[in-house]
């Protein structure tokens, strides 16, 4: 999955959060801190219900779902899970994806909030996606660039 974020052509580090970084781990330290926990599958009545929102940030809790997340979302392979992915009914999600530019992305949101953009400021991308709970099948997508949106990462920072 490519997500683009901007003009990256003259730099290309690492955005963590959002935040370029001079360097970076081939494994986000997540990964080592994780257990891999089983993927949900379509059908499953947990991805048909809405989640709920994250209230208690910088727990133990919430940092061993983060880092469980990551660790699993590296051994299927996958480009983000959501924590109902998980079993785990969260409004919270993580990535660690490549864009178009090569650059790479890593992060988790907790409570986002999806923002109207201006049809003049959006453009449409069409790429394939698939996704971990629908194991198997990829297709063409159409998707905005650019999407704004308002979120808290686990310790409850805004971004």
């Amino acid at each position: 999955m490519a997500v683009g974020s901007g003009d990256t052509s003259q730099d290309r580090r690492v955005r963590v959060q959002g935040a370029p970084v001079d360097s970076f781990p081939r494994l986000a330290p997540e990964v080592g801190r994780g257990a891999v926990r089983r993927i949900t599958v379509v059908g499953e009545e947990i991805l048909r219900r809405p989640c709920r929102e994250v209230t208690e940030f910088g727990t133990p809790e919430l940092s061993r779902l983060v880092d469980d997340m990551f660790a699993t979302n590296q051994v299927a392979e996958g480009a983000g899970l959501a924590a109902n992915q998980v079993d785990v009914d969260l409004q919270l999600f993580m990535w660690d994806i490549t864009d178009e530019w090569g650059v790479r992305h890593v992060g988790h949101l907790a409570n986002p909030v999806l923002d109207e953009v201006p049809a003049e400021q959006r453009s449409l991308v069409e790429e394939t996606e698939g996704c971990l709970s629908v194991p198997g099948p990829t297709g063409w997508c159409r998707a905005s660039t650019g999407p704004s949106y308002g979120a808290a990462t686990r310790t409850a920072d805004r971004w």
